[in-house]
């Protein structure tokens, strides 16, 4: 589904929305994608647990839940921080998830880092037995293979510009692959660092692209008043929620670009919403406690 924002925009400009969120109840946006050919891939090779990584808020972590229970699939989520196994019940996303039938296992910090490292895959094998390995964020071959089919036969056609949020490459990668040569794709950044761009050129070979790392207000998962008014009149004017942590930050980045001029005359833009709105509860429980401005947004 695609929403046209209804904004007094300058030099003819025109800008739209593609709602990915809206692609799955759990199973939200890119994740969505992401989690596509793996699930098929586990179910060939015969695996009948899914095992994943991720953080305490992680739209990554509840989707992997959702797809085991929807799927058939066991899942374990390796989860960072010690200090959350005693928290779960104050979690929505860690609940969520638990409910769904997601089994934990904390580690610290430290740990965490060496998630990748075959010494620390081989500990899992020993500690939970044979499992098919989703890495953090979901970004692989057939995650990018997934994100390949955001964009359709006519997005291709009709927009000039493709913006997304960008965390570990693979939304971006998927649609650099799949896009026309005349489009240029844009990723804004969620996170500091322009590391980010070295990880996509493993996995695309057009040029067409550029990552925009200006828009991350502080860093992954860091929020400031502005960007919190931003979303809530966002979603005041146009009825779409966008989450703190990616796609609010990509809508800003976006729309402050137009103002800015960067976008030629008579451009068509097409921002993806990546979905994550799952995240939001989690925002507004920090906000709260610091007596902020919390985020709007329909739960049902």
């Amino acid at each position: 589904m695609i929403q046209e924002i209804k904004q007094q925009l300058p030099n003819n400009i025109k800008l739209f929305i593609k709602r990915e969120d809206l692609l799955h109840p759990i199973i939200s946006g890119n994740k969505f994608r992401k989690l596509k050919y793996n699930i098929q891939e586990a179910k060939r090779l015969g695996h009948a647990t899914l095992l994943t990584f991720g953080g305490a808020f992680s739209n990554h972590i509840l989707a992997v839940a959702g797809a085991g229970a929807e799927f058939g699939f066991k899942t374990i989520g390796v989860i960072r921080g010690e200090e959350l196994e005693s928290k779960i019940d104050e979690n929505p996303t860690l609940a969520k998830a638990q409910e769904l039938g997601m089994q934990f296992y904390f580690v610290s910090r430290t740990n965490y880092r060496d998630k990748e490292a075959s010494f620390f895959v081989s500990h899992l094998h020993e500690k939970f037995g044979d499992f098919y390995l989703v890495p953090e964020g979901g970004t692989n071959e057939l995650a990018i293979q997934g994100c390949e089919e955001i964009l359709t036969d006519a997005d291709k056609d009709y927009f000039t510009h493709i913006a997304c949020a960008v965390g570990t490459g693979g939304t971006i990668s998927g649609l650099i692959n799949s896009a026309n040569e005349t489009q240029e794709i844009i990723g804004f950044s969620s996170l500091k660092g322009a590391f980010l761009s070295d990880v996509i050129r493993n996995f695309v070979v057009k040029t067409n692209w550029s990552i925009n790392d200006a828009y991350h207000f502080g860093g992954y998962g860091k929020v400031n008043d502005e960007l919190i008014r931003f979303i809530n009149s966002f979603y005041s004017q146009t009825s779409i929620p966008l989450d703190p942590v990616y796609t609010g930050k990509m809508a800003f980045g976006v729309l402050d670009l137009i103002e800015k001029g960067y976008f030629p005359a008579n451009s068509k833009i097409l921002m993806i919403h990546t979905g994550g709105l799952q995240g939001i509860k989690g925002m507004n429980f920090a906000l709260k406690n610091k007596n902020k401005e919390l985020i709007s947004y329909d739960e049902n």
